[in-house]
């Protein structure tokens, strides 16, 4: 079922667009404000985004920027904003299309249906691995020698997403927290700590002595190949 991720802060467009879209057997996830929407495309990373940009805790240009960070969902603005300048701005930042309100139902869905369809003919996720153990980000699953397949929560599965898809760069702790946690959360380096420890224990040879899960102190983490 095609995950789709709203995000607009005006309760009777959340709600008639989870009524639309539910009756048309998309899942639906809601969110009324920008940290909101991020820690929902965490814990369940959309196929899809509609978007607004008038949000209550930040500008959604930066929610795009955010989920940009480690996903390749489309997004659809649809905001109040019809001028160019906004529509730029957004599309810069990694918006897919832009509809403005008043919008009309028949036409969004469209919309949907065609950025889907797009996604769908791209190139496929890479692989990739660690040692011998296998991520593959299309798949979303990981995969240790003897073919037993690893198990991680939705954050574990993000944190681990968003250092392998750059690999080498160093990804600083505010970066990393923003992006999975929300705007809320940029100085909660407990969170991280905890989660990386995790993800040593059930992906590292040696979990004490990391060989691809980095620390570098002071400054956040990298995946080195």
């Amino acid at each position: 079922m095609t995950r789709v991720l709203v995000v607009d802060d005006e309760p009777h467009i959340l709600r008639a667009l989870a009524i639309t879209l539910r009756a048309r057997d998309y899942e639906v996830a809601l969110a009324g404000n920008g940290a909101g929407a991020l820690a929902s495309a965490a814990d369940a990373p959309p196929d899809l985004v509609v978007l607004d940009l008038g949000l209550p805790d930040m500008d959604g240009v930066e929610v795009i920027r955010a989920l940009r960070g480690w996903t390749d969902a489309p997004i659809i603005v649809l905001s109040g904003r019809s001028g160019a300048r906004d529509k730029v701005e957004a599309l810069d930042a990694g918006a897919d299309d832009y509809d403005t309100k008043p919008f009309g139902m028949d036409e969004l869905l469209a919309r949907l249906r065609a950025a889907h369809r797009r996604r769908g003919t791209t190139e496929e996720m890479p692989r990739v691995k660690l040692g011998d153990t296998l991520v593959d980000l299309a798949a979303k699953t990981v995969t240790l020698p003897d073919g037993e397949a690893v198990r991680l929560t939705r954050t574990e599965w993000s944190l681990l997403e968003l250092l392998v898809r750059n690999p080498g760069k160093l990804m600083t702790q505010h970066e990393l927290l923003t992006r999975i946690w929300g705007p809320s959360y940029p100085k909660d380096n407990d969170y991280l700590r905890v989660y990386l420890a995790r993800l040593r224990r059930k992906l590292e040879p040696v979990p004490g002595r990391p060989r691809y899960l980095i620390t570098e102190p002071g400054m956040g983490y990298r995946f080195q190949p």
